[in-house]
This record gives structure tokens, sequence and C-alpha cells, in this order.
């Protein structure tokens, strides 16, 4: 299916596992099943969320083709290929583009990080050796950098680049970098809690980590901002927010997970370093799914 900057809700997956740390393939089935039934509009694979930086070469790229085959054209698939290794994310891109993926998700380089002009080279040089569309992915907290304005104005005209995930959380800069948004360069959100506000300055829609608890209302709210009910959509995002905040009272995925798990989708444990939440986060989490009524 053509990736073709989609306005709506996009679901960053988590990954399963069994019990000893192996991809659980059949959970991955119904997850996946689940939110083209909510009418989830594109799936995003090995992402953040998808604990990719834990996983093998060859799990990652089992877990890609699963998705696509699963997904059978029905919704885009994206498939985070992003390194700090430029080459490495080349490669990663390649084959993924060869395996069906409908678009690439491309992080900033993180560790080695980057002055502006090879943060650039980064992301172009990538984008010059596929046929699919190309996310950039900004996520500071995560890299311990931020793609520069000035970079991502550059960007932004690169024929293959077609949007960003914005997750820095920091709407002085999503505002620095509105103007880039257009017919062939999207934005969209990276943090669930601020998915309005980027809508309100061009956004399309959000990369929801939310979105793997409540599909369904992920994507109405996403649905009713674009379609002019605002205050509908609005009404809706806080009556979730206090829940979209809990998914991230630990670092991503593990209380996302603890919900999943809770709500009875046994998608399994995380992989070191990543580990179960304290009891006292497990009882916010557990308030917070109890009252938006998904226990």
């Amino acid at each position: 299916m053509k990736f073709n900057n989609p306005t709506g809700s996009i679901v960053a997956m988590i990954t399963p596992f069994h019990e000893d740390g192996s991809v659980n393939f059949d959970v991955l089935t119904h997850l996946l099943e689940r939110q083209i039934a909510a009418g989830t509009d594109a799936i995003l694979t090995l992402g953040t969320t998808g604990e990719y930086p834990t996983m093998s070469h060859e799990e990652d790229a089992s877990v890609v083709a699963h998705t696509i085959k699963v997904v059978n054209g029905r919704v885009p698939v994206i498939v985070g290929s992003g390194s700090n290794c430029t080459a490495t994310q080349v490669e990663k891109s390649i084959e993924y583009q060869n395996m069906g993926a409908d678009a690439l998700l491309l992080i900033a380089p993180y560790y080695n990080k980057a002055n502006p002009e090879g943060m650039y080279r980064h992301f172009a040089e990538t984008a010059d050796r596929v046929n699919i569309p190309c996310l950039l992915y900004n996520v500071p907290g995560r890299t311990g950098c931020s793609i520069p304005v000035s970079v991502v104005e550059k960007l932004s005209r690169h024929p293959n680049i077609c949007g960003i995930k914005e997750a820095s959380g920091d709407m002085s800069y999503a505002m620095k970098i509105a103007h880039c948004v257009g017919p062939d360069f999207a934005l969209y959100s990276g943090n669930d809690d601020i998915t309005l506000p980027l809508m309100s300055i061009g956004g399309s829609g959000v990369i929801s980590v939310f979105a793997n608890v409540c599909p369904d209302v992920c994507r109405q709210i996403v649905a009713d901002y674009a379609g002019g009910h605002q205050d509908r959509a609005l009404e809706t995002h806080l009556k979730y927010l206090e829940l979209m905040n809990d998914l991230f009272i630990e670092v991503n995925p593990i209380p996302v997970k603890s919900a999943m798990n809770m709500m009875g989708l046994n998608v399994g444990p995380m992989r070191l370093p990543l580990c179960e939440m304290s009891e006292a986060h497990q009882a916010v989490l557990r308030a917070a799914l109890k009252e938006a009524g998904l226990l």
C-alpha cells in the first residue's frame, strides 16, 4: 500500500514476548488484527515502543516480515530502520523496503550525535538510497540531541522525505518547523498528550503509544479534530489525558506493556534493561485503567 501521508492515528506497536523473551508471533497477530479492526490508519513497527534496541537484526527482520504478512496491504506499514550508524541505517532501510515496507522511520543519530551537516547527511544519505517515503524522528529525550530547525527545513525539501515524528514535547520547536508542513511534508505528534495542539498548527495526527491500549479512542480523537469536531475531540482527549500521561509514568514501553497485560492482552515481559514497574506505579496505572473503563 502506498504511504501517502495519512491523516489519523498511527500506532507505535509494542513487540510481545513469551516469558522466555522470544517474540510471541501469535499475540503479535492478534494485536495487529485488533488495530485494524479499530480503524487504525497505519502501523509502525520497530519504533521505540517496539523495544528494537534489545532485539537482534534477525528478530527485527522476522517481526517486519510477520507484520507485513498479517497486515497484507490493509493499512500502510512503517518500519523503524534507524541507527546511529548511517551505513547500518541504509542497510536496514534497503532490506525493509525490499521486504515490502511502505515507509521508513529514521532516527537522529544517538550517542555519537552529529553536527548539523552530519545530521543532514545521515538522513539524506538514507533517503537517497531507497524508493519509499522516509519520516524523520526527533526524540531528543532518547537520542540526546534534537534535529536542528535548519536541518528539518532543508530535509523537508528532499523528494523522498515525507514528514517528521516530533517527539520532543517542545511546542516552541514544533512552531518553528510548522512552516515546513505542506502536501509533501507532514507533521505527526510523537507525544499523545499534545496531539491536538500539534494538529492545530498543521499536524496530520499522532504516532501513538496510547493507541496500543485504546486504538478506537485514539483514532476517534484525531478523526473528530480533522473532521471539524474540535470540541468533541478535546472532550475525549481530556477524558483520557490522565491515562495517556500514566503510560509514561516510567520509561516507555514499560507502562504500556504493563497496562496491556493488566487488560488481559498477554503481551509478556520487557527485555532488560527494561523490567517490571514498581508496585506503586502499578497501582497508579491500574487505577487509571479502571477509571477509563478498561479493566
